[in-house]
């Protein structure tokens, strides 16, 4: 499974945040050429088109998707990027951005949201011959997540907690969503986290079925992951933010609008077949911030001991000129 973008020969490059320098050959942007961390998941397909489509270049960005955006392998990577500086606009499943709030490890904004769960687009998979047959067989087994404190794990713990089922008692095996099909044929593990496109590949090429869905109940519509920046970039370059956001709002609107162009980015980007692509259920594709929608998942969080105190995710949501 191929990754979006290579990191191969691109070293990370950070800015100086607090030093923004205008560009006037850049349609009046701050700093047009930033760095963005993404990760292999199919509710980047926005963003892809904007990149594909050159609405980033026309709204005044000079980055180079070549250099210039690093793939991560899960979301806790990608926020310790974004903390480290590394990059200055990173995505990743909420969670990980109330980990670092929480902790004090950095004045994380978020930028524009990215997704939410729906019906049979997060699923727990395990193969037909283990010893996951249904939810109630998860007490104490090894599941596969992308990395602990993720959307990965709280949707599966929700979800567990929902049937009575003990989910304190998991082994959790962190494993990136690309190496998850093969582990678990292996028997490496005993379940897995799964959206897509890596879902649909699980089942077709390993022969993976579907245990449950945790996009139901309590979770149901559950926000799932966003952009996040530092606080000083949201300070210091407010019209980069502001055609960040508008940019974002374009692509997810004709993503939303026509599928067949979000198969297509699939099948370039993520080097999926045509067939995969057409079979995958999508994450709800969202751009705008709803502060009350976004406070579902430190709440949830909160639940989970994942966080110790309770997070406004209205102090955390940027403004600029593109949200009022």
């Amino acid at each position: 499974m191929a990754l979006f973008a290579s990191l191969t020969g691109c070293g990370l490059l950070g800015g100086d945040d607090n030093a923004p320098a205008t560009n006037s050959s850049s349609g009046g942007l701050e700093k047009p050429n930033i760095k963005i961390s993404v990760m292999t998941t199919t509710d980047l397909a926005p963003f892809w088109l904007a990149v594909k489509a050159g609405y980033f270049k026309e709204a005044g960005f000079t980055f180079d998707p070549a250099k210039d955006i690093f793939t991560a392998k899960s979301g806790g990577e990608s926020v310790s990027k974004l903390t480290a500086k590394d990059v200055d606009i990173a995505y990743s499943s909420y969670t990980p951005f109330f980990v670092a709030k929480s902790k004090g490890a950095a004045d994380i904004k978020l930028v524009s949201d990215a997704s939410s769960a729906g019906p049979g687009a997060t699923m727990v998979l395990a193969m037909p011959n283990g010893t996951v047959k249904n939810i109630n067989d998860m007490k104490g087994k090894r599941v596969a997540v992308t990395a602990r404190n993720t959307i990965s794990d709280l949707l599966v713990m929700s979800t567990l907690k929902t049937n009575g089922v003990d989910w304190q008692s998991i082994q959790w095996v962190e494993t990136p969503f690309p190496a998850t099909g093969e582990a678990l044929s292996k028997g490496q593990v005993d379940a897995a986290f799964l959206t897509e496109p890596f879902l649909t590949q699980a089942q077709k090429q390993y022969g993976a079925v579907p245990v449950f869905d945790t996009a139901v109940g309590p979770t149901a519509n559950m926000p799932t992951a966003g952009f996040g920046a530092n606080a000083d970039f949201v300070k210091n370059y407010p019209k980069t933010l502001a055609a960040w956001q508008k940019v974002m709002q374009r692509a997810t609107d004709e993503a939303k609008a026509d599928r067949s162009k979000v198969e297509g980015l699939l099948q370039e980007f993520a080097k999926i077949d045509a067939a995969t692509a057409k079979l995958s259920t999508l994450l709800a594709f969202s751009s705008s911030l709803d502060a009350t929608r976004i406070q579902r998942v430190p709440d949830l969080m909160l639940e989970f001991g994942v966080i110790k105190e309770k997070i406004d995710a209205a102090s955390m949501i940027a403004k600029s000129a593109s949200t009022g």
